[in-house]
């Protein structure tokens, strides 16, 4: 199975394929006592998406995630502010935009009377491109030509699912948006869907990456947005954002144990003989260097997690932003 080799490299670009500035959606819901009531499903959201650059989307479901995905694709348009996508502006040039991106959306649809291949050519044509990347995409996600002759309504979930990636990304899209790309495939096509990304960004192509699946956010995402409640709550590289996660420590000895009540983003929560446990924040250089030559038996140091700091900052306590302000939607940028 080979690699996916665009035709052609993207141009280098400073310019971000996403740019979104102050967005906001309202849906209007009546009117009581003379004024009208509104649902807010998004509110002044910033972020960027630069090119090669896969970036998650994260929230739980009301979030707003939807509703930011259908308005970058001129499906629907803002209450306020902007957003631009490949230069293409939202509300005047969704054509353009969905004519060089590639969209895939969570719970994909099909049309089950059409074959598989009927089905790839009818969408190809709605794009208005070619569609160079199809064969090592089937091959590679293993929807052999026989799969491709039978018609849609006897395919397994995962089957449909492997033609939902290969319509969004056959055509070579400068952009692709996927909406939980990885349900229903199974362990072997999900690590096959993870290399065709990373190929993806090494040709210099660009994904929005929306998946509740955060394990998968971890791995493959450059940076990622967190929304709850239509607005952001972090904006960050994984690697910020989980330096920011309070890890798990679990200290084990022969005797007594080691005061390490000054070391640097260490919260002690438990000590007695032979064992201290605590939560640590930041960089585990300090702990290591303080428990230097002490008679240590076993020492746990929990890996960061995406999951943890999602769900950390889902906590009903959890700030609006993180702490320090509003979160920079630059940060971390490649």
């Amino acid at each position: 199975m080979g690699p996916l080799v665009p035709p052609s490299p993207v141009p280098p670009t400073r310019s971000p394929v996403i740019a979104i500035e102050g967005l906001g959606k309202r849906y209007p819901t009546g009117r009581r006592g003379g004024h009208r009531d509104e649902v807010v499903a998004l509110d002044s959201l910033t972020i960027d998406v630069q090119p090669g650059e896969i970036y998650g989307f994260l929230g739980p479901n009301g979030a707003g995630k939807s509703t930011a995905i259908r308005i970058l694709l001129g499906f629907l348009h803002p209450s306020s502010g902007r957003a631009r996508v490949l230069g293409h502006d939202v509300v005047r040039d969704g054509l353009r935009i969905r004519a060089r991106t590639g969209y895939l959306p969570a719970g994909i649809d099909l049309y089950d009377t059409m074959t598989g291949a009927d089905l790839l050519d009818y969408l190809a044509r709605l794009y208005g491109q070619p569609t160079p990347l199809r064969a090592s995409l089937t091959d590679r996600l293993e929807l052999a030509a026989a799969d491709l002759r039978r018609p849609v309504r006897d395919y397994s979930r995962g089957m449909r699912q492997k033609v939902g990636i290969i319509q969004a990304l056959q055509h070579d899209p400068e952009l692709a948006i996927l909406d939980e790309p990885t349900e229903g495939l199974d362990p072997l096509m999900q690590h096959a869907f993870y290399a065709i990304l990373e190929e993806r960004r090494q040709a210099g192509r660009s994904v929005f990456f929306s998946s509740h699946v955060l394990s998968e956010v971890e791995r493959v995402c450059d940076r990622v947005a967190i929304i709850r409640g239509g607005r952001l709550v972090a904006a960050s590289s994984v690697e910020q954002l989980l330096a920011r996660r309070r890890r798990h420590v679990e200290l084990r000895t022969d005797g007594d144990v080691p005061d390490l009540r000054g070391v640097p983003g260490l919260s002690v929560t438990e000590v007695r003989p032979g064992l201290l446990r605590a939560e640590l924040e930041g960089d585990v250089g300090p702990l290591l260097a303080a428990i230097a030559g002490w008679p240590v038996r076993d020492l746990l140091i929990e890996p960061a997690r995406l999951e943890e700091a999602f769900l950390e900052l889902y906590s009903p306590d959890a700030p609006a932003t993180l702490p320090g302000g509003p979160p920079d939607p630059r940060a971390g940028a490649r």
